[in-house]
C-alpha cells in the first residue's frame, strides 16, 4: 500500500488500536490516512494545516483518541482524531524548534527541541511536570524504559543520555561519538542499548555502562541510519539515507537481509501497526509506503537469530554519573525545574484532552 503525501514527510505514528496512520509534513501540515487490510487500500481521512512551519513529529496520545504534533515553530498540537478539531495548542511549548515527541504512559508525554531541552507533559494534570537540558544539540530521537522511569535520548551533538524522570536529571552521558546520532532502541531484554548514527555506524552500549559503547558495527556504512524500529530482543529494522529497509541481526551482528527498498531518497521515518502487520515508511519521495511484515520478513525467520546472552557477561547495575559529561562548549548540564514553575503560559495546555 501507498500514498502520494505531496510534500516531504518529516514524522509518521500508527494508532494503537485501530487502522489509522498519521504522517506530519515539511509545510506544517497532519494527514491522518486510514489503510484497509482488506483491499489494501489508503484513504486519507484528515488534511489539516497544523502548523505555521515544518511540523517534524507526530504521536497518537490519550489512547489514540487525540494526535499530538511538534514544530519547528515551537508549538505543540492536540487534534481530536475523530472530528479533526483542534482540542489544544501551545504556542511556546519550547524555546526551539520541536524535534521529537514520545508517549510515556497514557497520560504524560515528552517532547525535545533543537537545542537539547526535555519537557514532560501531563495530560491528567493539564501541566508541565518538568524539564530537563540533556543535550547541547537537537534531539534525535527518545525511548522510554518505564521499570527505571529512565529517557534515553540521543543527539546531534553525538551523545546518548540517560534521564531519571523521577528527579528529572541527567543520570549518566555516554562520551562524544565521531558522528550524529539518530536513533536508540533497547534490546537483549535491556541490557543492551543500539544508536544509530550519521555515518552508519551502530553503537552498542552495555546497560549500566554508557560512557563508551562496549561494541559497534559498521556494514549499513556509510548510509546514515536515519530510523530504527525493535523487531524482537535479537533483531532490529533500520531505515538508511540510501533508501534501503534492512532487518539487522544484534550479538551476533549482522545484516541478515534487506528487506525492502523505499526509494532512492533517505527513509525519514518507520513505524509499527498496532497489530505489528505492517512496517510503514516515509522518505524523501514524498511517499507513504505500508509493507506487509509476513511478506518482507519471508525467509528471514530461518536465518540464526543471534547467539545466547553467554556472549554478554555485563554487569545489569546503572553507573551513576552525578557530574554528566561537559559540552564541548564548556558549559555544564542545567538540571530541570520541576513541576509548574518556569512553565507559566503553559499550564493551560491538554486542558480539554
Amino acid at each position: 500500500m501507498e500514498a502520494s503525501l505531496g510534500e516531504i514527510p518529516f514524522g509518521i505514528d500508527f494508532h494503537p488500536s485501530k487502522e489509522l496512520v498519521a504522517v506530519s509534513l515539511i509545510t506544517g501540515d497532519l494527514h491522518l490516512y486510514k489503510y484497509n487490510t482488506d483491499d489494501s487500500s489508503l484513504q486519507r481521512c484528515l488534511d489539516l494545516h497544523a502548523h505555521a512551519e515544518s511540523c517534524r513529529t507526530v504521536r497518537f496520545i490519550n489512547g489514540g483518541q487525540a494526535v499530538a504534533t511538534g514544530s519547528k515553530d515551537c508549538s505543540i498540537l492536540a487534534t481530536d482524531v475523530e472530528t479533526g478539531s483542534v482540542i489544544a495548542r501551545l504556542e511556546n511549548a519550547h524555546e526551539n524548534a520541536i524535534n521529537s515527541l514520545i508517549n510515556l504512559t497514557e497520560s504524560t508525554v515528552a517532547s525535545g527541541d533543537d537545542e537539547g531541552c526535555i519537557k514532560v507533559w501531563d495530560t491528567r494534570q493539564r501541566s508541565c511536570s518538568g524539564s530537563i537540558n540533556a543535550h547541547e544539540d537537537f534531539i534525535s530521537d527518545m525511548n522510554f524504559v518505564s521499570d527505571s522511569m529512565k529517557l534515553l535520548t540521543t543527539s546531534g551533538d553525538g551523545t546518548l543520555s540517560v534521564c531519571n524522570l523521577r528527579t528529572y536529571k541527567v543520570q549518566t552521558r555516554s562520551e562524544f561519538s565521531e558522528d550524529e546520532l539518530s536513533s536508540v532502541v533497547v534490546m537483549k531484554n535491556g541490557r543492551k542499548v543500539i544508536c544509530g548514527s550519521q555515518g552508519g555506524t551502530l553503537l552498542l552500549y552495555s546497560w549500566g555502562f554508557f560512557k563508551d559503547c562496549s561494541d559497534r558495527f559498521v556494514d549499513l556504512s556509510p548510509n546514515s541510519v536515519e530510523a530504527m524500529l525493535k523487531l524482537d530482543e535479537d533483531r532490529l529494522i533500520t531505515g538508511s539515507e540510501n533508501g534501503l529497509i534492512s532487518l539487522v541481526g544484534i550479538l551476533p551482528n549482522r545484516i541478515i537481509q534487506p528487506i525492502a527498498e523505499h526509494s532512492e531518497y533517505p527513509v525519514e521515518g518507520l513505524a509499527f501497526s498496532h497489530d505489528r502487520r505492517f512496517l510503514g515508511s516515509i522518505s524523501h519521495d514524498q511517499m507513504l509506503k505500508l509493507w506487509d511484515l509476513n511478506e518482507i520478513l519471508q525467509g528471514s525467520e530461518n536465518a540464526a537469530k543471534g547467539q545466547d546472552a553467554s556472549s554478554d557477561s555485563d554487569s545489569d547495575g546503572m553507573d551513576v554519573d552525578d557530574n554528566p559529561s561537559q559540552s564541548k562548549k564548556g558549559t555544564k548540564t542545567k538540571n530541570a525545574n520541576k513541576g509548574g514553575a518556569g512553565f507559566s503560559g503553559s499550564n493551560n495546555f491538554f486542558a480539554d484532552l
